[in-house]
């Protein structure tokens, strides 16, 4: 099973790279990020011989994040130039090589941390187990926590973006008041609950790997630190971190 999904992965984001090309767009990789998590759960669950409670609630869950994260950024970002980030990784490649090297640190590199990401559904879809314990339970009421927190605060700030005097401003109000980041927070709330989920043997417990990659990722490389930077340029920018945890809501670290 876990041959057959990685294939399917190395050939869902072969197939990406080549129509980025086509678009001269290899921003369009974040926008089929939460898909790969989808056809990893689907493909894991129908090929799963005996259908676990664990594993339909990971289906389910996974499908509605993914799905979710799909639409709200193909909606921002379909028919916009792209993005900045990937513009300067093209300015250093230069033209030596620059679609191999664009295959290799952008849709390989993404595919790997998918996997990676995702071993709590690999995890859930191999084991046969159909226990269901109370830390099962509170991991889907963490995953609803953090869909709340990363579904909500995506729509604050698509409203706020709406209207054309905040332009240039920050929001600091709704959930963006608890945390300056309440969208990642929440990406990162909800594989820990699904991690939670995962764990219906102790076997399992090594899939903490995926929970713990995706919130370094998001507060050390491809999330926080970017939109901070960005932020910084800000009237009101440094009151606001002063007031507002960086991350974690009312007891995260406040300040730059």
């Amino acid at each position: 099973m876990v041959a057959i999904i990685l294939i399917i992965l190395f050939l869902y984001f072969t197939v990406l790279f080549f129509i980025a090309q086509a678009l001269h767009n290899n921003s369009i990789v974040d926008i089929a990020w939460g898909i790969g998590f989808v056809l990893v759960a689907v493909t894991g669950f129908l090929l799963k011989p005996e259908k676990t409670t664990a594993a339909l609630w990971v289906l389910g869950l996974v499908t509605i994040w993914g799905l979710r994260l799909f639409f709200h950024l193909a909606k921002r970002n379909i028919g916009k130039p792209e993005d900045y980030r990937y513009i300067n990784m093209r300015k250093r490649w230069g033209n030596h090589f620059a679609k191999l090297k664009a295959f290799l640190n952008v849709f390989v590199l993404q595919g790997v941390l998918l996997s990676i990401v995702a071993l709590p559904i690999f995890l859930t879809m191999t084991s046969n187990n159909d226990a269901f314990h109370w830390w099962n339970s509170l991991g889907v009421f963490i995953w609803l926590m953090g869909f709340g927190f990363e579904t909500i605060g995506d729509y604050q700030l698509t409203l706020f973006k709406k209207v054309p005097n905040n332009r240039g401003k920050l929001l600091t109000t709704g959930l963006w008041s608890l945390t300056r980041h309440p969208n990642y927070f929440g990406e990162a709330l909800s594989w820990w609950g699904i991690f939670l989920i995962s764990l219906t043997q102790w076997r399992n417990l090594w899939g903490i790997i995926g929970p713990v990659t995706i919130t370094l990722l998001l507060l050390f490389v491809s999330g926080v630190p970017l939109l901070e930077k960005k932020n910084r340029q800000k009237a009101g920018y440094r009151e606001y971190a002063n007031q507002t945890p960086k991350f974690l809501p009312f007891f995260g670290k406040k300040g730059l």
